[in-house]
């Protein structure tokens, strides 16, 4: 018989020791525990809390490379039209209104009141100032400030044409948190993050009340993390969904707070959330969104537009008002709801914000889209002597040469001379170059028939052939050489047949199908006559010519054809522009530049772009040349600007058009003004246009407003005149019919006389008769 087990005493002494022993195990493997994550979370941790800190802190100082336009100086005498002085005041955001106010002006007739903005310029800061002046006759009289009188020299604070975007994929406009319309901040926290005021970085009850809305709508519509997870996010981690990443936002997040103020933390997320891309560019903050989707600037956005954006915080891609009009529609009608649950609008305007439609159109101009083409050039100009980590988030104010008055009159005349000029609308693009010669400073560039419009920089990128426009540099390697040639120098205009090799022989033919037999040197370049200029060119030399073009500064290819005489050559507009910078400076050479200096954030120098002249040997040929292209002004090729512009401004050009008239060149010059104007069609089609009738219009157009100067250009030494039997190479007397007086490299006069002197009185004095 077996005996049963007794029952447990419940007074035994071992159960007390039991239980002493269960909790000492706990204990111990709960300090274990805990010692482990200390050790091995806590130096973690506090990497993390530092690296938020000095990340965050290194983060407020970055700012987005600013790009300027030249300052407009005023000063009594200033040649400037009143239209244009209104122009660059509006570029400069100088607004109509109180001149009381600072950024306005009053206009009263020809008279204005301007309040000048302060602005920090390199040589030291200009306050902000308030002066009044008028515009008589083209010219700045009686400007004076309002406090002390006479103002001698002020600048105009330089308009703002942009930034440099994208440097590192990434589009941005910096606003102040103050400069936000209060219903974007009020509606950010309202949709994204009602606590965030009160929160410590972290929200437990808005992950709770977020889990369960969603769960409500059956969708995801509202989120658990605050504003500044968010940030923490978008500026330090990766968008992969994991615990370790969840718990690394957590810890830095805790330590933005403890480290910077709510105002700090709200100004940055603003300016940082992502809202969509502009090509391979991602839109960063609201102020660039603002502009890319509407085209306004973040203050002047409507209730309507403000949920939008708000709306799109939830994901750029799924409610994107281009691709997904429909759910972005719906999208921000729900931020509208909440704007009216949380009273941040009323009953009214939410009712007309949710019955207007989503307005969008990315196709509007931007506040840096409007002069894209030149910000082009500026950005490759940079580059040259900045590296691409240099050029983001340094705050870098680059001063260009643009001038806004100048750079609308070449957009205008652009846009208007094509379509008066095209057979069929929108069939031709065009490109133009405006720059003052002595200086190299460019101050209009034009790359599109729609200046807005981003894309293909034809100013810059669009390599065609230049037709006649490269025959003045065969004529300057002529006239370099006096002991052989001059402006009467008889050139044969006759057909020609050029063996090729490879290729069938190569005969040119003239524009209007004829040859002209014998012609002088100068008429030859004035009508552009092909056949003479190829006689003249296989005289000079084609590697001469090729050299020529690189010492000017051009590349102009390899493996040279006697076709290049006529200008079988591909150059871009700005090319040009640096051939004939030196012809329209008088002999001096300097490269094209869109920048004058570059400064820090405080307006300190950190680089000048000066001039650098190198003086032409030949200067008494190139001002052979110049008084041959004004002959081609007078009676040649573009003969039609003497009717086309409203005075004489003594200008100097070129007519050029390629084979089948596929392109339109004209390149003319003043003393003050080189202007390259190109026309065609984008696919290199024939388009039936002419450098006369297509592109010099538009340059007559755009030099018909521009501001001149008067006087006449200078004649270098070592310059004789003649008279000459034109167009005969005879010397004359001036009193002989027909005879002309023109320049010659000393001693390289002809040496045989005309028939008409011998019935001519020689004139008394020393000088002989043949001397002007």
């Amino acid at each position: 018989m077996i005996a049963s087990q007794a029952p447990a005493n419940p007074n035994s002494p071992l159960l007390p020791y039991n239980n002493v022993v269960l909790r000492r195990l706990i204990i111990f493997i709960f300090c274990f525990l805990l010692g482990l994550v200390l050790g091995l979370g806590g130096p973690w941790v506090w990497w993390l809390d530092r690296e938020a800190g000095q990340r965050f802190a290194e983060r407020q100082w970055t700012q987005n490379s600013r790009v300027f336009a030249r300052p407009l100086e005023l000063y009594n005498g200033r040649v400037i039209s009143l239209d244009d002085l209104l122009v660059e005041l509006d570029a400069a955001g100088i607004r109509p209104g109180h001149p009381g106010q600072v950024g306005r002006f009053s206009q009263r007739g020809q008279a204005l009141d301007i309040h000048l903005p302060g602005f920090v310029f390199a040589d030291g800061p200009q306050p902000a100032i308030r002066i009044g002046l008028g515009v008589v006759d083209g010219r700045v009289q009686g400007l004076a400030r309002a406090d002390s009188g006479n103002a001698g020299l002020v600048r105009v604070p330089p308009a703002e044409l942009g930034a440099l975007l994208p440097i590192d994929d990434s589009e941005r406009t910096l606003v102040a948190l103050a400069d936000f319309p209060p219903l974007l901040v009020a509606g950010v926290q309202a949709v994204e993050d009602r606590s965030f005021k009160h929160h410590r970085g972290l929200d437990p009850r808005g992950l709770m009340r977020a889990a369960w809305t969603n769960f409500r709508h059956g969708q995801v519509v509202q989120g658990g993390s605050t504003i500044t997870q968010q940030l923490v996010k978008n500026l330090f981690l990766s968008p992969d969904r994991s615990l370790v990443r969840k718990f690394n936002e957590a810890v830095m997040a805790l330590s933005l707070e403890r480290r910077y103020d709510k105002a700090l933390i709200l100004e940055a997320y603003l300016n940082e959330v992502y809202l969509g891309q502009d090509g391979p560019n991602a839109i960063h903050g609201f102020g660039r969104a603002s502009e890319y989707y509407f085209g306004l600037p973040i203050q002047a956005l409507a209730p309507e537009q403000i949920a939008l954006l708000i709306g799109m915080v939830r994901g750029a891609s799924w409610y994107h008002p281009v691709r997904n009009p429909e759910r972005a529609l719906s999208r921000r009608d729900r931020v509208l709801d909440m704007f009216l649950e949380t009273g941040l609008i009323d009953a009214a305007t939410h009712a007309d914000s949710r019955g207007r439609s989503l307005d969008v159109n990315i196709q509007r101009q931007r506040r840096d889209q409007r002069y894209g083409a030149f910000l082009d050039l500026v950005a490759r100009q940079l580059r040259q002597d900045y590296r691409e980590r240099d050029l983001s988030g340094t705050g870098l104010r680059v001063h260009t040469t643009l001038s806004p008055s100048a750079q609308r009159r070449a957009e205008r005349a652009l846009t208007e001379g094509l379509v008066k000029v095209e057979r069929q609308p929108g069939e031709l693009q065009g490109a133009i170059i405006l720059l003052e010669p002595a200086s190299g400073e460019i101050r209009a560039l034009v790359g599109d028939r729609q200046p807005d419009r981003r894309g293909f920089n034809r100013a810059l990128d669009a390599r065609r052939q230049v037709g006649s426009v490269i025959k003045p540099f065969v004529y300057l390697l002529a006239l370099a050489q006096p002991d052989r040639f001059h402006l009467v120098s008889t050139l044969r205009d006759a057909p020609l047949s050029i063996p090729v090799a490879g290729s069938e022989p190569w005969q040119p033919r003239n524009y209007d199908g004829a040859s002209h037999g014998d012609v002088a040197l100068m008429e030859a370049l004035a009508r552009s006559l092909n056949q003479a200029t190829v006689a003249l060119g296989l005289e000079v030399g084609l590697t001469p010519l090729f050299r020529l073009l690189r010492q000017l500064g051009v590349e102009p290819g390899k493996d040279p054809h006697p076709s290049a005489f006529l200008g079988a050559i591909d150059l871009s507009p700005l090319q040009v522009a640096q051939l004939y910078q030196p012809l329209a400076a008088e002999g001096y050479n300097t490269a094209l530049r869109a920048i004058n200096q570059v400064t820090d954030a405080g307006g300190s120098e950190l680089a000048r772009y000066p001039m650098r002249i190198r003086p032409i040997r030949d200067r008494e040929a190139l001002a052979l040349l110049d008084f041959a292209l004004r002959e081609a002004v007078t009676s040649g090729t573009a003969a039609s600007l003497s009717w086309r512009l409203p005075a004489d401004i003594g200008a100097r050009g070129k007519t050029g058009t390629t084979n089948d008239r596929r392109d339109a060149w004209f390149v003319g010059y003043t003393r003050d003004w080189l202007g390259v104007v190109w026309t065609g069609r984008d696919d290199n089609a024939p388009a039936a246009i002419s450098g006369s009738a297509t592109a010099l219009p538009i340059w007559a157009e755009l030099f018909s407003g521009l501001p001149v100067s008067s006087g006449a250009r200078p004649w270098p030494e070592g310059i004789d005149w003649y008279w000459i039997d034109w167009p005969s190479p005879l010397l004359a007397s001036e009193d002989c019919a027909g005879a002309r007086a023109l320049p010659f490299i000393a001693d390289s006069q002809p040496g045989l006389y005309s028939a008409c002197m011998n019935a001519a009185d020689p004139p008394s004095g020393n000088r002989r008769w043949w001397q002007r």
